[in-house]
């Protein structure tokens, strides 16, 4: 059998390294030193009928009063709402996928949310992802 050789070897250290650094990163963290200002998400609208499987991706990006200023994505709180009150007919996953359930239609309120890291933060989190010293952001889907 014939021996592949040193460039071979280094060919496969080399991709080895790349998938592991690429399949092993964390997401951004948020800004630990400063203080979160404001939270917007994107897309701002999306109708769940043009996305495959209804599944649509929302992102989170925190301004901070200090270095980094702007992170993306932010770590966040994810939920939805109707009309200002909780509702389970948009779940939303813990990294900002959201799905319509079963014969939900209409615009519903996607929000994310984050402590302002001005001090410890209260537990009460109202129904759109607000109360207590959390920055919210959100955003619209449309439930066909």
């Amino acid at each position: 059998m014939k021996s592949l050789g040193l460039p071979f070897s280094c060919l496969l250290l080399l991709l080895a390294i790349a998938i592991a650094l690429a399949c092993g990163s964390p997401a951004t963290p948020g800004n630990t030193t400063g203080v979160l200002q404001s939270v917007t998400i994107s897309p701002a609208t999306a109708d769940a009928q043009n996305y495959p499987l209804g599944l649509v991706q929302f992102t989170a990006t925190g301004y901070y009063t200090t270095p980094p200023i702007k992170v993306t994505p932010l770590k966040a709180t994810w939920g939805a709402c109707y009309q200002g009150s909780s509702t389970n007919a948009v779940s939303v996953t813990g990294t900002g996928v959201a799905v319509c359930v079963g014969g939900a239609s209409g615009a519903y309120t996607v929000w994310a949310f984050a402590p302002s890291g001005t001090g410890p933060c209260p537990a009460f989190v109202g129904p759109c992802g607000t109360g207590g010293c959390q920055v919210t952001g959100t955003a619209q889907l449309t439930c066909p």
